[in-house]
């Protein structure tokens, strides 16, 4: 977009009264352009999102049927589903100014608390305050549950296990073909998901998750308040596969967001399936033109190794 269509889009969001200064496009994001508004006066700046096929790194292909637990949330439409579930149910999220549904486009609050990645390392004392309220978050979605497996819009009836073990065996087929070392035992890594698959008990119904929630999708407000942010993804599901991603992302700061019950038949399962997952997507987003290509292949390189460690362990 343009200057002036995001002046237009300030007016529309704040009146006349307030004119735009600047425009900033931030890093990291892979399927929405994320850019930060900044005014002329003492008042709060202000976030664009934007969707649109410019905007998105990922392959064309990953577009293919958006509305599985595992498809491609991108749009408007994800966003509002998940901002609407979470904000009903006490979680923070970013406060919507302006909600532009033809163009795809929505302006919502700039924290400036930085993220808990960046707080767990500079101020560990404070981030705990944080983690804590992010646990009363993640439990309260866990304890809204549905008896299906989807995106919170969607009604598909599969169990989640069906829906990681199809995900993972072609994220194995694909990692195998790109990955030499998992190429030589793909056979074994195909026969260790199964066996795991199999052993995993049917359940009845799923809690929400946001699906990636690393420390860099969690914002902290003015309050020490933890705010969610790329929700589009959020599911109803398993709720092992996101304390799979949280232990994954937080490390030993894991320990402050873990839950009693969990399934560790699933845990196992989940646990292999993200690491063949954060093989081959890393470099699937690498077939076109992302710009931070050294990090997606270090992402690539270091969960490949997990992926052959787990299968040594067996």
């Amino acid at each position: 977009m343009d200057g002036q269509r995001f002046a237009e889009i300030a007016r529309a969001a704040f009146g006349k009264g307030r004119r735009l200064a600047g425009v900033e496009r931030l890093r990291g994001g892979s399927k929405k352009g994320v850019y930060r508004l900044s005014f002329d006066d003492d008042g709060p700046g202000a976030i664009v999102y934007v969707w649109s096929r410019e905007e998105d790194f990922w392959p064309a292909a990953a577009d293919a049927d958006p509305e599985t637990p595992f498809g491609h949330a991108s749009g408007l439409r994800f966003f509002e589903a998940a901002h609407g579930r979470l904000r009903g149910l006490g979680v923070r999220v970013p406060e919507v100014y302006l909600v532009d549904r033809p163009g795809d486009v929505v302006v919502v609050e700039d924290v400036r608390g930085g993220t808990l990645e960046a707080l767990l390392r500079d101020d560990p004392g404070r981030a705990g305050r944080v983690m804590d309220r992010l646990a009363q978050s993640l439990e309260a979605m866990g304890r809204e549950r549905a008896p299906w497996v989807g995106k919170v819009e969607g009604t598909r009836r599969r169990s989640a296990v069906e829906v990681v073990l199809e995900q993972a065996l072609r994220d194995l087929d694909e990692a195998a073909v790109r990955v030499g070392r998992i190429g030589a035992v793909r056979e074994d890594f195909e026969s260790a998901l199964r066996e795991m698959a199999a052993d995993v008990e049917p359940r009845a119904d799923h809690g929400l998750i946001q699906g990636e929630l690393g420390p860099d999708h969690v914002l902290v407000d003015d309050r020490d308040r933890p705010v969610l942010i790329d929700i589009e993804g959020t599911m109803f599901f398993d709720v092992e596969w996101e304390h799979v991603f949280l232990r994954i992302r937080f490390h030993e700061h894991y320990e402050r967001l873990r839950v009693d019950g969990l399934d560790e038949g699933r845990m196992r399962l989940y646990g292999l399936a993200q690491h063949l997952s954060l093989t081959a997507g890393p470099l699937r987003l690498l077939d076109g033109d992302f710009p931070e290509r050294e990090f997606m292949l270090g992402i690539s390189k270091f969960h490949s190794g997990q992926a052959l460690e787990f299968l040594a362990r067996r």
